[in-house]
């Protein structure tokens, strides 16, 4: 299986990417396909004692940051590591792809060099998120803020195919539809247009779902406008981190309560890793014809190595194929 990865996408690149490479090369024999300046990749390497045994390097001198037009990933930043992996990809010299770059020119480019699915009205981010009982696929996130009612038919079947098949534990895939109130009359015109679809859709619908239900694992899969689906997954991050902020400092109050912490310490790191999305390997951007996924902008090695073994999952396992194999004419998605 082989896994290409944009070297210079994000934060802490090219050292963390290239760090989280290496331990995915070592720990489940991936075979890794880095883009990016290689001169600085070498270097990186060198002076921080990464191994590169296992990777190849495809040079690509330019970077596309943060802050450029996702667009421009077409034109100023063609040459770019990112665009670079997934010309890769879309010329089968890869399996997958992962970045930790500009989410907008990541759907922008995707969509472009690698195309979306026959069928297929528009790719859509869709993260594992962290719930009471495991995760949970949030799905659109952020890439489509205005979406059509067959849009999020079409979202649902994808993420139903995805989790069935790629975190599949042989339970019914249960999909949910966010919105103000759990009634079937809540909501716009979206909401009600897409309860109908859904509802006859064949999937294992469980209805309409509030925000504050979704950690619960209410859905397995969440659908959602881009717009709503990317504050609730800032919100959600910022809770987390809120909550295990609270939580250390009330055990750093006195002398008892740091006793008590000690005391606690290894089921205290269980629950920050529970609540950890970056486990969960990335954003899949379900929709696009060959695996992509988005990993967190600031991720470091270990969520790199995490986003590496989920593509190469997502490219074992078929989904892409299942999804194609799904597209209806008329443009819905079954089973």
């Amino acid at each position: 299986m082989r896994v290409i990865v944009d070297a210079f996408g994000g934060d802490n690149a090219p050292l963390e990417i290239i760090r989280g490479a290496s331990l995915a090369v070592a720990e489940y024999g991936i075979k890794v396909i880095l883009t990016g300046k290689r001169d600085e990749i070498l270097q990186t390497a060198e002076k921080n004692g990464v191994n590169l045994d296992g990777m190849t390097i495809i040079n690509a001198p330019g970077v596309i940051s943060m802050e450029d037009e996702p667009r421009s990933i077409l034109r100023e930043h063609k040459e770019s590591s990112m665009a670079e992996g997934l010309r890769s990809l879309a010329a089968g010299e890869g399996d997958a792809f992962v970045s930790a770059g500009s989410t907008g020119a990541l759907i922008v480019g995707a969509t472009f060099y690698v195309k979306r699915i026959k069928g297929i009205s528009r790719a859509a981010l869709a993260p594992l998120m962290p719930g009471i009982n495991g995760p949970f696929m949030l799905i659109d996130s952020g890439a489509n803020v205005d979406v059509r009612p067959e849009m999020l038919l079409q979202f649902a079947h994808m993420g139903s195919l995805y989790m069935s098949n790629v975190m599949g534990d042989g339970r019914p895939v249960k999909v949910g539809l966010v919105n103000v109130g759990t009634e079937d009359t809540k909501g716009g015109d979206l909401q009600h247009q897409a309860f109908m679809l859904l509802k006859e859709s064949g999937l294992n619908f469980v209805g309409n779902i509030e925000a504050r239900d979704i950690p619960f694992n209410v859905a397995d899969v969440v659908v959602t406008d881009g717009f709503t689906g990317n504050v609730i997954l800032k919100l959600t991050e910022g809770v987390a981190s809120a909550l295990m902020k609270n939580i250390k400092d009330i055990f750093m109050t006195n002398a008892i309560t740091k006793a008590a912490a000690l005391m606690v310490k290894p089921y205290l790191g269980d629950l920050k890793k529970k609540m950890d999305a970056t486990e969960y390997g990335g954003a899949p951007l379900l929709g696009i014809s060959k695996p992509v996924i988005k990993a967190h902008g600031n991720s470091n090695a270990n969520a790199i190595k995490h986003a590496i073994r989920v593509a190469a999952d997502f490219a074992q396992k078929g989904v892409i194929e299942k999804i194609s194999a799904a597209v209806k004419p008329e443009e819905s998605l079954s089973d």
